[in-house]
């Protein structure tokens, strides 16, 4: 047209439009409700999270955790900084190469073999070489100075061992076929074992490599249980904070969330109310020991028990009897005081027990039972598809050495109900002594106290006048090989039939140790430098950074460094 021009395309297009594509509105509107949606469900969500955390711990616990949550990441920064990082390294180094001159035999005579020899060794080279091993230089547990550690019932039944473990060396009890004598022995295993705890009818269990894998088991069973039969995708365990540390290693191999509970003085038992709070849907296992590995106590599996079977269809309750094993099922028949924490609480679904420890099976030897079978189907592994063939297995091992299920039937066997309850009168007979005695000798009674009330073998004391970890170091330097705890720093010793037979002299070392620690103090009072002084033994140094630091990660990898320290030739 003329007096006209076209308008520019960057114009034309600037300008809005009057007609809108019905697409392209859909699209916008339905890209906006995706998005409101994510945000309304990431929100819905965390809201949760907050409203259960603030159940669970209310609102100063849960200030509390966050202050100290927010504090070891601050403190985890400033380790990484350069100039601290290179520091604390150095140290780290330094303690690691002192733990290995202490573990890893160094010097003229030792001899090293990292690669298979030319030819193979006559049987006396590999006699001689095994008794030189034997006698290496170690605490000595033969002697009873060893707490725990060595759970030995005696030379005749380690010969009896010697000869079931020979008889049945190759056998594995994944080929019963092959081996029925192995599958038949495992089962008499169980079954006697349920009978001892008071299972109803309907129990069963399994045999493990220990008390370890008996609770990862328990645990992962109460994970799928939770997942198949409620859809628990976030699954969470309430334990005592003496439960074992399996627990948590089983935390962080299955995805479940652990939520620790205080056992405070003067019972040091599990805090029911705390557990309570904290029972929520994502709930899967509720823990109990009886006794726990620190301090001896039996945890309130009563009270666990109703809270249990309060939660509607019931929550499992797993009772951890590794410690306790053919010690706790005698206590009332031995005349000793014991509590309720068996399968005769409705609520108990799971328990654990090491007969390695107190049954004197060999060491790689367990139990985990159930209530029922369809409990102990959820640990199962099942694979039907895999091209060898269909597979399964009840564990997590696949082969498994038949010859410890065959030791750990002769030792149960060999014993009896007569030997077990006979091991249960000297055994706890001495615990009570150890307790008794601290808790009334003039030279221990007003420096060491006795945490709470044990009922079987452990007794664990603290001290509020002395540095109880230069006590745990001054025993060590006479010989004695005790357990260091931490919060609170404490001492334990696990009476065994070897420290039956010594409990004298232990009882006389600590009276002398605790004398020489109190002559200490008043020498550095006396040089005006204040009763507890600084700490320099073993135990002292590494439990007072343990305590002392908001972050962990310098004893992780102090910790680190000794596993690796294992595996140097």
């Amino acid at each position: 047209m003329m007096g006209s021009s076209r308008m520019p395309v960057s114009l034309r297009t600037a300008l809005p439009t009057s007609k809108n594509s019905p697409k392209g509105n859909y699209l916008n509107l339905g890209t906006d409700i995706l998005r409101n949606l994510i945000f309304f469900f990431f929100l819905l969500r965390w809201t949760r999270k907050g409203i259960l955390q603030l159940k669970g711990r209310g609102l100063f616990g849960t200030v509390v955790e966050a202050y100290i949550s927010i504090r070891r990441i601050l403190y985890g920064i400033f380790l990484k900084t350069p100039g601290v990082r290179s520091q604390v390294q150095k140290q780290v180094t330094e303690a690691i190469t002192k733990l290995e001159g202490k573990l890893v035999p160094q010097g003229p005579g030792i001899s090293r073999y990292l690669t298979l020899p030319k030819e193979g060794w006559t049987e006396q080279q590999v006699r001689a070489e095994l008794g030189k091993l034997g006698d290496m230089e170690h605490t000595r547990w033969e002697d009873g100075l060893v707490s725990g550690a060595v759970y030995h019932g005696g030379n005749e039944l380690i010969k009896l061992q010697s000869e079931a473990f020979e008889k049945f060396s190759v056998a594995n009890p994944i080929h019963p076929d092959v081996f029925p004598g192995v599958r038949k022995m495992e089962a008499e295993i169980v079954a006697m074992i349920l009978a001892m705890f008071n299972a109803p009818a309907g129990g069963a269990g399994v045999t493990t490599s220990g008390g370890t894998e008996s609770i990862l088991m328990a645990c992962l069973s109460a994970r799928q249980k939770a997942r198949a039969e409620r859809g628990v995708t976030e699954p969470e365990m309430i334990i005592p904070q003496t439960a074992h540390a399996a627990f948590r290693k089983a935390g962080a191999y299955f995805g479940i969330k652990v939520h620790l509970v205080a056992c405070p003085a003067p019972t040091y038992s599990v805090h029911i109310p705390s557990v309570s709070r904290l029972i929520n849907s994502n709930t899967i296992l509720l823990v109990g020991s009886a006794p726990n590995f620190p301090h001896g106590i039996i945890d309130d599996i009563a009270s666990l028990s109703r809270l249990a079977l309060r939660k509607k269809g019931s929550l499992p309750l797993h009772v951890d009897c590794c410690l306790g094993s053919f010690l706790v099922p005698f206590l009332a028949r031995a005349g000793f005081p014991t509590v309720p924490f068996d399968f005769t609480l409705k609520g108990v679904t799971s328990i654990s027990c090491d007969t390695h420890k107190y049954g004197f099976a060999p060491k790689g030897n367990s139990a985990l039972l159930y209530r029922t079978s369809a409990l102990r189907t959820y640990q199962y592994f099942v694979s039907a598809d895999w091209s060898g063939g269909v597979y399964a297995s009840p564990s997590i091992a696949g082969s498994r050495p038949g010859a410890l299920i065959a030791t750990c039937w002769a030792s149960l066997m060999s014993q009896g109900e007569s030997g077990y309850l006979d091991s249960c009168h000297k055994i706890v007979g001495v615990a009570k002594k150890i307790e008794s005695t601290i808790r009334e000798h003039p030279s221990l009674r007003d420096d060491l106290s006795v945490m709470g009330k044990p009922l079987v073998s452990v007794v664990a004391f603290t001290s509020t006048t002395l540095n109880v970890y230069d006590v745990a170091d001054a025993m060590s330097s006479k010989g004695w090989h005790l357990n260091a705890l931490q919060k609170p720093p404490a001492i334990h010793i696990a009476v065994t039939l070897p420290v039956v037979a010594a409990v004298d002299k232990l009882l006389g070392d600590m009276v002398a140790v605790v004398e020489e620690e109190k002559e200490k103090d008043r020498v550095r009072i006396v040089e005006g430098k204040g009763a507890k002084g600084g700490a320099k033994g073993d135990a002292a140094a590494l439990y007072g950074v343990a305590g002392s630091l908001p972050n962990p990660s310098v004893v992780n990898s102090l910790a680190e460094g000794f596993l690796d320290t294992l595996y140097k030739a």
